[in-house]
């Protein structure tokens, strides 16, 4: 594994150990050319996958991608980071156990969205509003009014 610091390709595992609830191996490595020390992470991957954008413009699946726009939504909620962890591991399994190479850029957001919606609802209106390109308040406020439940009734 490369070094990040200097650029030696030879460094050393000083410690591994199981992360995300068993799928990957977090493994804590140092470099003795620098003296630097970084995390990596082993995760299997099933199968190579490239997302489809609406404009039918394709480019190879990007984990971390998915897992910046996840986090951006979940900024400065009370969701622990492991949570969040398994939830875009869980959401990486579910496009990879399509079956599919090729998957339409609007059936990850759907998946993203239904996970935020089950974890944290301030999140799931954070992402649905960049997703789905809210362009004023009425766009706040007629997503967030479907959220809401209705009047109950006798």
């Amino acid at each position: 594994m490369r070094c990040p610091f200097c650029g030696n390709v030879d460094t050393q595992v000083k410690d591994s150990r199981p992360a995300e609830d068993n799928v990957a191996i977090r493994r804590r490595r140092f470099c003795p050319a620098c003296g630097g020390r970084f995390t990596t992470y082993e995760r299997v991957q099933l199968r190579d996958l490239v997302v489809v954008k609406s404009s039918g413009r394709r480019e190879d699946f990007d984990r971390d991608k998915l897992a910046r726009s996840i986090r951006i939504a979940m900024q400065k909620r009370p969701v622990e980071p492991d949570r969040i962890e398994q939830m875009i591991s869980g959401i990486v399994r579910r496009l990879e156990s399509t079956g599919e190479t090729d998957i339409p850029s609007k059936m990850i957001g759907e998946i993203v969205m239904e996970a935020l919606s089950r974890i944290d609802n301030v999140a799931y209106v954070r992402f649905a509003s960049v997703y789905k390109n809210f362009q004023d308040a009425g766009d706040f406020d007629k997503f967030v009014s479907e959220l809401r439940p209705g009047p109950a009734s006798d």
